[in-house]
């Protein structure tokens, strides 16, 4: 299984971007049973959990995006998004597409980079 992220950038305080994370070669079952999640990390911090989801669709947030991101997922395509509206320079940052699996197994992606100038 590998994640593909894509979907960061470069966008001005008040913009939107969508990540999207790609699980290639995981089978349908298996995506549709794991908890999807998004975390970010900016420099000098630790990796702090931004958005989950899990499999029988409960939506987790931290308090910091609440009102302002989305986490979403298509199962025909294995994909997980993360709409992010009204972004803020605090939001720079690398972000990072997780799916756990239910029986406990993590995929991580390679991080995809988030820049919001004020």
């Amino acid at each position: 299984v590998q994640l593909v992220e894509s979907g960061g950038g470069l966008t001005q305080a008040g913009g939107s971007l969508r990540l999207s994370c790609r699980a290639s070669g995981m089978i349908l079952s298996v995506f549709g049973g794991s908890t999807l999640a998004w975390y970010r990390q900016a420099p000098g911090k630790q990796r702090e959990l931004v958005a989950s989801r899990t499999s029988d669709g409960s939506t987790n947030y931290a308090d910091a995006v609440k009102g302002r991101f989305t986490i979403s997922k298509d199962n025909t395509r294995r994909t997980v998004y993360l709409q992010m509206n009204s972004l803020i320079a605090e939001d720079t940052a690398v972000y990072y597409c997780n799916i756990r699996e239910l029986q406990g197994t993590d995929h991580w992606g390679r991080g995809t980079q988030v820049t919001v100038s004020s």
